[in-house]
């Protein structure tokens, strides 16, 4: 019966947990390891690299500029799914071979994207995480074909997903198996026009009160503007995130794909300083 599965709505302002992403099945919080780098520890680790693979020049400088700063893992999108079938699509296999030379000359390892359960074979022999995007939230085949891995996936939150939908989404994960999820608050779809979504910042000391497994803030996406994504950043280190992924592109202006929310590396050289400062007022640190 369903009620075996969950715990009582009523404790938690209506939303039902289901049982192995739920707290109380794990009390003590799961810390997921990406070659090493630890989410879900008490420090805060930070995920930053370009929307998507555009060529060797751009991911290599950023790539190098990002590592210099501080991060300690790297994101490019290689596979990019597109409101319009005219936009960049991404580089596909070739922006995944691009991102395998990046982690030989930096020593970054990287997490990307797969869309299609055709490709989550090829995607997570080469790659040191999974992603599943914001629109592949609800797609069932694909989060049960990376749930039958043993590779850290990144869930994030649906654009228009509440926050049970969130946490079913990853039990499908973790009932194949797989109990290397992170989760993702990238924000939401909401009426508010002026920002690309609203951040929904009040998700993350929600979901760590919900459920044993990490939990990381997207505020590029969440905000859609440049200018608001250091005060975004800081503010998910003070309310108790995990981590943070960032877009970061070493000519924001020339980029294909989300440039006016990227961070150049100065910005995030910067930013990086003062995460460290919010970090420690919480009793944590910067990975």
């Amino acid at each position: 019966m369903e009620s075996d599965h969950y715990n009582d709505p009523a404790m938690f302002g209506g939303c039902s947990v289901p049982i192995r992403v739920n707290r109380k099945s794990k009390p003590s919080p799961t810390v997921v390891n990406i070659n090493g780098i630890p989410i879900g520890s008490s420090s805060v680790v930070i995920i930053a690299g370009p929307c998507s693979v555009e060529s060797h020049e751009q991911l290599l400088e950023t790539a190098r500029e990002v590592k210099k700063a501080g991060g300690v893992l790297l994101r490019g999108g290689a596979f990019k799914p597109r409101s319009s079938p005219y936009n960049f699509q991404g580089l596909g296999k070739e922006g995944i071979k691009m991102l395998t030379e990046m982690r030989k000359a930096t020593g970054l390892p990287f997490v990307t994207e797969v869309m299609d359960t055709r490709m989550v074979e090829f995607v997570a022999e080469n790659s040191d995480m999974l992603q599943i995007g914001s629109r592949n939230m609800h797609n069932y085949p694909l989060l049960k074909e990376v749930g039958k891995l043993r590779k850290p996936v990144l869930l994030k939150r649906g654009m228009m997903a509440t926050i049970e939908e969130f946490l079913l989404s990853a039990e499908y994960i973790l009932n194949e198996g797989n109990e290397q999820v992170v989760l993702c608050e990238r924000g939401i779809r909401t009426f508010e026009p002026t920002t690309r979504n609203t951040l929904d910042l009040s998700a993350v000391p929600m979901l760590k009160h919900l459920t044993h497994l990490p939990v990381i803030v997207d505020p590029s996406h969440g905000t859609g503007h440049r200018w608001m994504v250091p005060v975004m950043a800081k503010a998910a280190v003070a309310a108790g995130a995990d981590g943070l992924i960032l877009e970061v592109h070493y000519k924001p202006e020339e980029a294909l794909c989300d440039g006016f929310q990227s961070l150049n590396p100065d910005e995030f050289s910067r930013l990086m300083a003062e995460l460290k400062k919010i970090a420690q007022a919480v009793g944590r640190d910067i990975y």
